[in-house]
């Protein structure tokens, strides 16, 4: 199986300099993508597909369910690595429904040391456990999970120094707060994008979720 995988890759390969012959000699000579994906590790929402991108139009950094710890450096490095030097305009935090490091951090199941990783969404979900409560049914309260969790990590991107220093500088860059249906192939803006360090603020005295 590993060797159909290089075949595939050489025979992908000779398909896109039969089309275009300057593709690779374009994609080698320069990086400057517009957009910085944060998104789930899970195999089924890869980026570039799912929004039609091609490679160089978007950076990309996948964890489990889609975190930004404010210990994690690769997560941090990356940022600012897409924000100081790719300069790009728009950090994309993207979960999914379905979320299998949703689910685990709230199973009441031992998992090891992914545990400690889905800690936030843990503490997210006592947080706002009784209005999950309300909701009909475990297939709808983990979806609204999902989407809190993202609302979350939206906040935890726009607090770091990495970003208040780019507002801070004059910098046009929104972060936005997006969730994938697994079952349609859609992706939801969750209507939680932040521009400005008055935007911020204003999200900051609105509660996640609310």
């Amino acid at each position: 199986m590993i060797e159909d995988l290089l075949q595939h890759n050489k025979t992908w390969a000779a398909e896109r300099v039969a089309s275009d012959p300057d593709y690779f000699r374009r994609l080698s000579g320069l990086q400057a993508p517009q957009y910085l994906w944060i998104g789930c590790s899970d195999s089924r929402v890869p980026a570039n597909v799912i929004t039609g991108l091609e490679p160089g139009e978007v950076f990309v950094h996948r964890n489990v369910a889609n975190l930004l710890h404010p210990s994690d450096l690769n997560g941090l490095s990356v940022l600012q690595f897409a924000v100081e030097v790719l300069r790009v305009s728009h950090i994309i935090v993207c979960g999914h429904y379905g979320c299998g490091g949703v689910a685990a951090a709230v199973d009441g199941q031992r998992h090891g040391l992914i545990d400690h990783w889905l800690r936030p969404i843990k503490d997210l979900h006592e947080r706002f456990e009784a209005d999950l409560a309300t909701l009909p049914d475990a297939r709808a309260r983990l979806a609204r999970l999902c989407e809190l969790n993202v609302e979350q990590t939206v906040m935890r991107v726009v607090q770091t120094p990495v970003v208040q220093d780019a507002w801070r500088s004059g910098r046009l860059l929104s972060v936005h707060g997006w969730v994938y249906g697994l079952d349609d192939g859609v992706i939801r803006d969750l209507g939680c994008t932040i521009a400005s360090n008055h935007d911020a603020r204003r999200f900051r005295r609105q509660p996640v979720g609310e």
